[in-house]
């Protein structure tokens, strides 16, 4: 079923460009926005992405490991709570969710660290091309 083309145009309008590309395997941190009171701050949750979402609401879920205990929160793409997000470590996986690390715990839950390349920005694009050229 496709979306009309007025309320496209206002999810396009509404999407966050400053989100990196996180897969499944990915370890982020989240610069997650806490308000107490009328003070306001911000609080890193770093772990695991075990699933992603994608379309106009995607999400993407979080999992780490705090006091021994497992905790798992999901982040909408386009929420206001969202500070940051970092890509600390890129992992290897073959699959798309990884429910299965909820049932592994310490060594056994270890991922497969790769290099994965990121975007290059503008300028710094254009200044290693004209080295490599002269």
């Amino acid at each position: 079923m496709s979306q009309h083309p007025v309320l496209a145009r206002l999810a396009a309008k509404l999407q966050r460009k400053d989100i990196p590309d996180v897969k499944p395997g990915d370890t982020v941190r989240v610069q997650v926005r806490i308000k107490e009171g009328d003070k306001e701050r911000t609080q890193a949750f770093e772990g695991t992405v075990i699933a992603r979402r994608s379309g106009a609401q995607g999400s993407f879920t979080v999992r780490k490991i705090s006091f021994g205990q497992g905790v798992e929160r999901i982040f909408p793409f386009n929420s206001k709570v969202i500070d940051k997000v970092e890509v600390v470590r890129a992992n290897r996986v073959r699959r798309a969710k990884l429910f299965y690390l909820r049932g592994l715990k310490g060594k056994a839950a270890r991922l497969r660290e790769v290099e994965r390349p990121q975007p290059a920005s503008v300028g710094k694009g254009s200044a290693q091309s004209s080295e490599a050229a002269s």
